[in-house]
C-alpha cells in the first residue's frame, strides 16, 4: 500500500464544516459549550499538524473521525469523576441534569412491560397460522432461519415475506 502525502486543507473548507461538527458534537454531548470546545480542539489539532489529512476520504468524514476521538477521550477522562454535588446550587438546569438513576425498572414500568408483552403475545396468537408459526419459531424461539425453513418446508425468501407480513399486521 502506497502512503499518500498529507494534503493541505484550506481554512475556508474547514470553517465550512464547523457548523456541522458543532451540531454533531451537541447531539452526542448535550452540552453546547463543550461541543464548541471540542470542535475548537479539532481545528487546533489540524492547525498544529497533529492531524494530517491524507485525502483518502471526504474532508467531513475525516473531521468527524477526529471529533469522535475527541469525544471518546473526553468521556474516558470524565468517567468516575463527576461530583454528586454537581447541580445542587441554584442552577435549575444543572440540578435537573444530575439525577441518580436506578439501573432496574420501577415497579410501574415492570407492570407496563408485562401488559405490553401480554398484548403482543395475544396479537401473535391471533395471526393466521402461516404467519404465527414463523413468528413463534423465528422470533420467540429464536431458531435459525434455515431450521425454520426446513421445519415448515418453505424457502428462505418465503420466510422473510411471512415475517414481514406478520410484523406489518402486528404494527397495525
Amino acid at each position: 500500500m502506497v502512503m499518500q502525502p498529507p494534503v493541505a486543507v484550506p481554512w475556508p473548507a474547514l470553517i465550512g464544516e464547523r457548523s456541522y461538527l458543532v451540531q454533531y458534537a451537541r447531539r452526542r454531548l448535550l452540552d453546547p459549550a463543550l461541543a464548541e470546545d471540542l470542535v475548537h480542539d479539532v481545528f487546533e489539532a489540524v492547525a498544529s499538524g497533529r492531524a494530517l489529512f491524507a485525502g483518502r476520504s471526504a474532508l467531513r468524514s475525516w473531521l468527524v473521525g477526529i471529533l469522535k476521538h475527541k469525544i471518546v477521550d473526553l468521556v474516558r477522562a470524565r468517567t468516575g469523576y463527576d461530583s454528586l454535588d454537581a447541580g445542587t446550587d441554584d442552577d435549575d438546569e444543572g440540578s435537573a441534569a444530575m439525577q441518580l438513576a436506578c439501573p432496574q425498572p420501577r415497579p410501574d414500568e415492570v407492570a407496563e412491560q408485562r401488559q405490553r408483552l401480554q398484548r403482543t403475545l395475544s396479537r401473535i396468537a391471533e395471526l393466521p397460522d402461516t404467519l404465527r408459526e414463523v413468528v413463534e419459531m423465528r422470533l420467540l424461539q429464536d431458531r435459525e432461519s434455515g431450521d425454520v425453513c426446513r421445519a415448515l418446508s418453505i424457502t428462505e425468501q418465503n420466510l422473510f415475506v411471512r415475517l414481514h407480513r406478520a410484523r406489518k399486521a402486528l404494527a397495525h
